[in-house]
């Protein structure tokens, strides 16, 4: 009888994490991945659109940058990350989630004021942006 009380509280236990953590991450509060808490000044990260690139030749891309992005976790953050950038007219981007890395190709010359914007109103930070071509 002891050990039913036992099992009993800590599914209790679980139960109350999962849905405060549900609740957090529904409400922005918590980051969706890390679980982190946002404080006020950080609201939780915008969501943007997939883009449709139908453009996918890099010869037709002059421009281009290799970016490191901070706070991804999940394919999903790196899917975000991918439509954040996408978001700006005329990029096409590849993410990849091991070591925060993306490509950006642009058909205009990269603006990196812009695309810190877009990456940090999706949550995530910019650590680098070294523009090529």
């Amino acid at each position: 009888m002891g050990i039913d009380i036992v099992v009993v509280l800590l599914v209790v236990a679980v139960v109350a994490v999962a849905v405060v953590r549900i609740v957090g991450t529904a409400s922005g509060k918590r980051d969706c991945c890390s679980g982190d808490s946002l404080g006020s000044d950080a609201p939780a990260g915008a969501s943007f659109a997939a883009a449709d690139v139908e453009d996918t030749d890099p010869a037709h891309y002059p421009h281009a940058a290799e970016l490191t992005v901070g706070g991804m976790s999940c394919e999903h953050c790196a899917a975000a990350v991918k439509n954040a950038l996408e978001s700006i007219e005329g990029n096409w981007a590849e993410v990849t989630l091991a070591g925060g890395r993306a490509v950006l190709r642009a058909k205009k010359p990269v603006d990196e004021a812009a695309v810190r914007e877009v990456v940090e109103r999706a949550g995530y930070r910019l650590l680098s942006c070294a523009v090529g071509k």
